[in-house]
C-alpha cells in the first residue's frame, strides 16, 4: 500500500471503555531504522509483519506520504535488530464509531500509562464521530509520535499532561 496517510491523533481518557467497545485487538511490536528525511518502521502485529516508510508530515502533522509492504516474520525479526533505541510494545484495540474505525493503542514498558487513539481519514476535512472516551487532540505533537517515544518515553514527561489521561 502506498499513498497519502491522513490521520488525527487523540489522548484516551482513563478507564477501560475503549476495551469494552472494541471489536478486535492485537499485540504490536515496532522499531525504527535510522533514515534522513523519512521514518522507516518495522512492525510485527500478531503473526504478520510489515515494513513502512513515511515521509515528513504536513498540515500540522495530519498528512504524510506512506508506503507499506508486508514482509515475513523472519525478515521483521532480522530488521528489528537494526532498529535504534529498542522497540515500542503495545496492544491495539479497534473501535468502530460511525463510518470510521479508531485504533486505540495501550502502551507498555517505559510508555505504560499512555493510551492514544488514531482515526484515518479520506480527506483533511472529513467529519467523524468520536467515541466518548476520546479526549484531547494531539495531532502533530511530536511527543506522541511512536518514534519519539523510544528516545523520550512517556514515563519521563507524563506529569505534563492532564491527570485524566495518565
Amino acid at each position: 500500500m502506498s499513498g497519502l496517510e491522513i490521520e488525527r491523533k487523540f489522548l484516551v481518557r482513563k478507564g477501560d471503555a475503549y476495551k469494552r467497545a472494541a471489536f478486535s485487538n492485537s499485540h504490536i511490536q515496532q522499531g525504527y531504522i535510522p533514515a534522513d528525511g523519512a521514518t522507516v518502521r518495522v512492525r510485527t502485529r500478531d503473526d504478520k509483519a510489515f515494513l513502512t516508510i513515511k515521509g515528513k508530515s504536513v498540515n500540522g502533522g495530519m498528512t504524510r506520504y506512506e508506503f507499506e509492504k508486508e514482509i515475513t516474520l523472519d525478515e521483521a525479526r532480522s530488521l528489528l535488530q537494526l532498529c535504534k533505541g529498542g522497540v515500542i510494545d503495545k496492544q491495539r484495540w479497534l473501535v468502530k464509531s460511525g463510518n470510521h474505525t479508531f485504533e486505540v493503542d495501550e502502551f507498555f514498558g517505559d510508555n505504560a500509562g499512555l493510551v492514544m487513539a488514531e482515526v484515518e481519514l479520506g480527506s483533511e476535512d472529513e467529519s467523524y464521530e468520536k467515541p466518548n472516551f476520546i479526549g484531547l487532540e494531539v495531532t502533530g505533537d511530536r511527543r506522541f509520535y511512536n518514534s519519539h517515544l523510544l528516545t523520550n518515553p512517556f514515563s519521563n514527561w507524563k506529569d505534563t499532561i492532564p491527570e485524566e489521561y495518565r
